[in-house]
């Protein structure tokens, strides 16, 4: 059993490597704009494929982790709809043109990747050696979804702020002027970063921060590492594809950031509560769905007016 689990972590890593090899350099060659038409065919491609995953999850353990990964990976998968406006922001700053955005996306996501398995097999070890850990991580989801409720979905980018850049800038030199898709570029024999690969260490650091809400919201759902490590990566995979899909329609979905936030204390609570009441993962996931699909229907229902929308960039009309 242990031989097989080894043979499964080794030939899923390998099938998504050949998959990223094959989306950047295959389909993705060339830097072009990402249309709404390919973006949802894209979309629709890796959904199937989670869906598939899922299928071979029941046939190889059963019912049970296959409610686990759907939950987390529907969860996961709404996180990152919520957190594509801040990508949105840090593009639109740094003046990324569309056709490079998804390079970025690429990187940002196999890096995401790393970080993502690194904080899983840390998050697991802890919780099998500490049970008492899971009222933290109970407790700070619901903490973290009030506060989301309570922040309005405001989100300020503010790179001089990030740390990470900082510590680049200090000993790496850069330069302000964009060379196409390159992160580095030699101008009079000295190697200078780019804008574009500051772009990449803001949505990377950015995900890091995001994965200390998502990865104990998963933990919350499973414990096995295999259910909660491959949810996460193909809510990733989907993410670039789902990004060029909805970046032009996503802050119309105002109620979604209030749907997360309940999530997130309902998550939390469930945890917190899991060594006294057990509430069957059906019941999770009809819940979980339940709270995604009104707040996405409320705010069809009741759209923001004009005025009240965020102002994207590019979006910028002269008065």
């Amino acid at each position: 059993m242990v031989k097989t689990d080894i043979l499964f972590w080794i030939g899923f890593n390998v099938v998504v490597l050949v998959l990223l090899a094959l989306d950047l350099f295959v389909f993705h060659r060339k830097s072009h704009v990402v249309k709404i038409k390919e973006a949802l065919g894209w979309s629709a491609f890796w959904i199937a494929l989670s869906l598939a995953f899922n299928v071979l999850i029941y046939y190889w353990k059963g019912s049970g982790p296959a409610l686990e990964f759907l939950t987390a990976y529907l969860i996961e998968k709404s996180l990152s709809v919520d957190n594509l406006f801040v990508f949105i922001l840090i593009f639109g700053y740094f003046k990324v043109e569309q056709q490079y955005q998804h390079k970025i996306l690429f990187w940002g996501v196999l890096g995401a990747l790393f970080f993502r398995a690194v904080f899983i097999l840390v998050g697991v070890s802890l919780l099998n050696h500490f049970h008492f850990i899971i009222y933290i991580l109970g407790a700070f989801l619901v903490f973290t979804g009030i506060k989301m409720a309570t922040s309005g979905g405001q989100e300020d980018i503010d790179p001089e702020a990030n740390p990470v850049i900082k510590f680049v800038s200090r000993y790496i030199p850069v330069t302000n002027r964009h060379f196409g898709s390159k992160f580095f570029v030699k101008i009079d024999k000295t190697v200078f970063a780019t804008p574009l690969f500051l772009v990449l260490i803001m949505v990377e650091t950015t995900d890091i921060v995001f994965a200390a809400d998502s990865i104990p919201a998963i933990l919350a759902i499973s414990k096995d590492p295999f259910i909660v490590y491959t949810s996460n990566v193909f809510a990733l995979l989907g993410l670039r594809a789902l990004y060029f899909a909805l970046a032009g329609i996503m802050q119309l979905f105002h109620y979604l950031h209030y749907g997360l936030s309940l999530i997130l204390v309902f998550i939390g609570a469930k945890l917190m509560l899991s060594d006294y009441i057990h509430i069957n993962m059906v019941i999770a996931l009809g819940v979980v769905a339940f709270i995604l699909a009104t707040s996405v229907v409320l705010s069809l229902i009741f759209p923001k007016k004009e005025k009240d929308l965020p102002t994207l960039p590019g979006q910028e009309t002269d008065k």
